[in-house]
């Protein structure tokens, strides 16, 4: 288990588009609990491309897919639709509280322009095309991933740049490796 503590009230608290919480999921199977930066962002689209290709790799593994995002939720269902995602099970936070609880914080400039940003940003933006957009939400809210089993966190990828790229299988695999 990794050294992250957040409250079982908590995910208790955080309910899905369906209507369960997420501490509820968590007892019946592990979750990855992907929290995605604004919808605006390069990064965010390469991450839900990145899930949405690898997605039945996970769900294999027994582990639910479930993302929190800043927007509402129609913005949220047009952007999952696009990338293949539209049963999309997930959560809206545009008040960032989740986020917080999760230890996510806001960016620093570096974190958010620094040169290895830039590069990632070109790379996933225009060769891989993911397109560049305006912020649709809190442009400084750092993303995550966080696997949870019965109210635990089991494992976590905090991202250090707002560019890092999670291997989202790997993560679980090392998770049922345990």
């Amino acid at each position: 288990m990794v050294e992250i503590f957040v409250e079982q009230k908590i995910m208790a608290e955080m309910r899905t588009n369906r209507g369960d919480s997420l501490l509820s999921l968590s007892r019946r199977s592990p979750v990855m609990l992907v929290f995605l930066r604004h919808f605006g962002c390069v990064f965010c689209r390469e991450a839900l491309s990145d899930i949405s290709r690898r997605k039945a790799e996970i769900e294999a593994l027994g582990t639910q897919v479930i993302f929190v995002h800043l927007n509402d939720d129609e913005t949220a269902e047009r952007s999952f639709a696009k990338y293949d995602l539209p049963d999309a099970v997930y959560i809206s936070d545009a008040s960032c509280t989740y986020y917080a609880a999760f230890g996510l914080t806001k960016a620093t400039v570096t974190q958010l322009f620094g040169l290895h940003s830039w590069i990632r940003g070109f790379q996933a933006g225009v060769v891989a095309g993911h397109g560049l957009a305006s912020p649709i939400g809190d442009g400084f809210q750092m993303p995550g991933v966080f696997i949870i089993q019965d109210g635990q966190i089991r494992d976590a990828f905090i991202h250090k740049l707002s560019s890092d790229r999670p291997d989202y299988v790997g993560l679980v695999q090392q998770c049922c490796e345990i």
